[in-house]
């Protein structure tokens, strides 16, 4: 069944319009709390958020409808997502609630819903609490109860963190860049790695609730590149606004994306004697040179939909501790059950320390020119019912053979349908990367 409300990433919008109006967020609230009574006798919910300034008036919303069904609540104010699915599970909540909309501008908000196992909930799940949402009635003039966060919730997850450093690593002659995207790790990020000895920079950590991954963090590496090159830094980090992807930039001012950290991690794991299932787990947009680059080391690269759930549900199934997604999301299964920007940080630095410069540990990774289109759409019919569509994938499919890749799908947050095209020429990749987009311009444009 598809989902009207849930995405590949939780609930998005535009705060005050649905979903995240306030019948919704409510509805929300009532829907969670619901399921939970009927697992167990008292449960518990943490609730966090990034920095956007519509964060607290969503909490409010939610977690009035979390206390009508008398469920307790407790609040870590701004911290990572992965900072309440690893709070979750070390404290024992029943479930977990962050409000982000991940590397959306500000005016973007989402809500994302974790199990009290710090994984997100299944679909199946997921489509009962939507069934649940839509069927509740507006809310009354109920008063909204406070929510004050708790500080001392931010040193259990950096004290987690902070055991999770590979042993031996020693971060004190390592200068970091950290661009924190005016996001949820503004805090978190720097203290972290300087407890650990490391030398830190930080860019875009003053957030003002509309700053959020405004030409900084994650999608935007230009400065951090600048920053690294400056000050002659060993490495330098961007992470999204709330902090559950990573990218890198090298000491010579190379980026280096997911596909690069997983190289370099299986290639650690591996020599180590600590890679498990015999290969790496990526999705549909890793680029061929990781899965050319992985062949060479023995490791096949096996391919799952976008989507970290999709990632884990594979690791999980197939026993692999090491996968993740070209954007930065990377899950290190030892050690978290969700992607971590902070943990993937900590992991690359003490790899770094322990091994040398990352352009090193990412040699003989050659990237295949790849380009990604986003075209705005008005609805989201299956991409193989478009006739035209079809035949121009079968001309390019034909035309490409072994040397390139395709990928078209929906986003599941947006309303855009992108176009991933991959060759080893330039031409190509453009040629049909455009042929491509222009179909379902025609068919399905706004």
């Amino acid at each position: 069944m598809s989902k009207e409300l849930f995405g590949t990433d939780g609930i998005r919008g535009v705060p005050g319009t649905p979903p995240l109006d306030d019948r919704t967020l409510y509805s929300v609230g009532r829907a969670l709390g619901k399921y939970l009574l009927e697992r167990e006798k008292n449960p518990r919910v943490l609730i966090g958020m990034d920095t956007r300034e519509s964060g607290p008036h969503i909490a409010q919303q939610i977690v009035a409808g979390l206390a009508d069904d008398g469920i307790k609540f407790e609040s870590a104010g701004v911290i990572t997502t992965p900072g309440i699915a690893c709070l979750v599970r070390l404290e024992k909540f029943s479930a977990g609630i962050v409000l982000s909309a991940s590397h959306n501008p500000y005016h973007d908000n989402g809500v994302k819903l974790f199990a009290g196992s710090g994984m997100k909930f299944p679909d199946e799940v997921e489509e009962q609490l939507e069934a649940e949402i839509l069927c509740y009635p507006e809310r009354g003039a109920a008063r909204t109860p406070d929510c004050p966060a708790l500080p001392e919730l931010d040193e259990d997850y950096l004290e987690y963190l902070r055991s999770r450093a590979i042993a031996g690593a020693n971060l004190a002659g390592v200068n970091l860049v950290l661009d924190c995207a005016n996001g949820a790790a503004f805090a978190l990020a720097p203290a972290l790695f300087r407890s650990l000895g490391a030398e830190v920079i930080t860019l875009n950590d003053h957030p003002d609730g509309r700053n959020i991954n405004a030409n900084c963090g994650s999608l935007h590496p230009e400065s951090l590149q600048r920053m690294v090159l400056k000050t002659s830094a060993s490495l330098g980090v961007a992470f999204d606004g709330d902090a559950d992807r990573a990218m890198f930039v090298s000491a010579s001012g190379r980026v280096v994306d997911g596909d690069g950290v997983l190289l370099a991690a299986a290639r650690y794991l591996k020599s180590s004697g600590l890679l498990r299932g015999g290969k790496i787990v990526g999705t549909s947009m890793a680029n061929l040179g990781l899965e050319r680059a992985l062949a060479a080391e023995g490791l096949p690269l096996a391919r799952v939909p976008v989507g970290d759930r999709y990632v884990l549900e594979e690791m999980l199934r197939s026993g692999c501790n090491l996968g993740g997604e070209q954007s930065g999301h990377i899950i290190f299964l030892d050690d978290a059950t969700t992607g971590d920007g902070l943990l993937t940080a900590l992991k690359m630095a003490c790899i770094v320390a322990l091994r040398g410069p990352l352009d090193e540990l990412v040699r003989g990774l050659k990237v295949f020119p790849q380009t990604i289109i986003n075209i705005p759409v008005r609805s989201k019919p299956p991409l193989e019912s478009l006739p035209g569509l079809s035949r121009v994938l079968a001309e390019a499919t034909a035309a490409l053979a072994e040397s390139g890749r395709i990928v078209l799908r929906y986003s599941g947050t947006e309303p855009k349908a992108r176009v991933m095209v991959e060759a080893e020429r330039e031409e190509d990749v453009t040629h049909w990367a455009e042929a491509l987009s222009n179909e379902i311009r025609s068919a399905l444009g706004t």
